[in-house]
């Protein structure tokens, strides 16, 4: 004697079959795999946020003379960078060359990712002052753009600091550094880095 056939599950195998089947070969394998420079999309797991950064690039650097003072001078420089993941990919590291006119100096960028709130904190270490760990932004990704804030001060009045990456491609993204002295309200760009990928 046959048993008798659920015909709900049927249908449900049915439905997840038809849908499967439905997903293109490279839309299914680009959700499955990692951000690399191959597969730059950005991810849904937001561990793999600053996947599309790891490798080695150029830097065109425009920066604003003095911040917060109405200045409108701004100072062009290149530079180099070299980025990696730490901590099991929970964590990562840019290393980079900064070729200001008045000379060259090394900084990085430290990254750590939390799994309970879902963000990253990003600290800046200059090698000039290599005992000062800057007050680190805080934020994540939404829509291909990353923001991030932090709350510290200059020239001893309180500032908000602002860094935001966007235009990420395979080959190239782009970072910004703001600052707003009215919490908020009105932000200055200080800050600018357009990144192109040699490695």
């Amino acid at each position: 004697m046959t048993p008798d056939i659920d015909r709900r599950n049927v249908m449900r195998l049915s439905l997840l079959a038809a849908a499967v089947s439905s997903i293109p070969l490279g839309a299914a394998k680009s959700l499955a795999d990692p951000i690399t420079p191959e597969n730059p999309a950005m991810t849904t797991d937001p561990l793999h946020d600053f996947d599309f950064f790891f490798g080695s690039w150029t830097v065109q650097h425009r920066r604003l003379k003095e911040r917060l003072v109405n200045c409108t001078e701004w100072v062009e420089f290149d530079g180099a960078c070299t980025a990696q993941k730490l901590l099991g990919g929970s964590g990562n590291i840019d290393d980079n060359v900064v070729n200001l006119p008045g000379g060259a100096y090394r900084a990085i960028s430290l990254r750590a990712f939390d799994e309970k709130t879902r963000s990253w904190a990003i600290w800046w270490l200059d090698a000039r002052t290599p005992h000062a760990l800057e007050t680190p932004v805080i934020g994540s990704f939404e829509n291909g753009i990353g923001t991030f804030l932090a709350d510290d001060t200059l020239r001893d009045q309180p500032i908000k600091v602002r860094f935001r990456w966007s235009d990420i491609t395979p080959t190239a993204c782009h970072w910004e550094q703001a600052f707003s002295p009215d919490g908020g309200a009105s932000w200055e760009v200080n800050w600018v880095m357009q990144f192109t990928r040699t490695a």
